[in-house]
C-alpha cells in the first residue's frame, strides 16, 4: 500500500516552495501554528481532514492535489480534450451512421 502521508506532506511543501511561501506564511494561512506545519512536513504529525482543507485552500489549490501532483488540472484536460476533441467526433459518428 503506498504512503500517502508521504506523498501528501512531500507536494505539501512541493506547493508551498512553488508559491515561495514560507512555512510561517502558509500556518497563518491554513489557520494554524507554524509548529504545525513544521510537523506535518517533517512526518511526524498526521493533519485532520479540515486541515487538509485549509492548507490547499491557502496554497490555492484543489485537496486532490495534495495527493496527486496536478490532479486538478489533469481532470481539467482531460475534461477540455473530450469537449473539443471527442465530442466532435461522436456526433459525427451518431450523424453518419444513425
Amino acid at each position: 500500500m503506498e504512503d500517502y502521508f508521504e506523498i501528501f506532506r512531500l507536494n505539501m511543501k512541493f506547493y508551498r516552495e512553488q508559491m515561495k511561501m514560507s512555512q510561517s506564511q502558509l500556518a497563518i494561512g491554513a489557520d494554524c501554528t507554524n509548529g504545525l506545519i513544521g510537523q506535518i512536513e517533517a512526518g511526524t504529525t498526521k493533519p485532520s481532514f479540515d486541515r487538509i482543507i485549509n492548507i490547499a485552500a491557502a496554497l490555492k489549490i484543489h485537496p486532490a492535489d495534495l495527493f496527486l501532483r496536478n490532479a486538478s488540472s489533469t481532470v481539467s484536460k482531460t475534461k477540455k480534450i473530450l469537449l473539443t476533441e471527442l465530442l466532435p467526433q461522436i456526433e459525427d459518428f451518431v450523424e453518419k451512421r444513425l
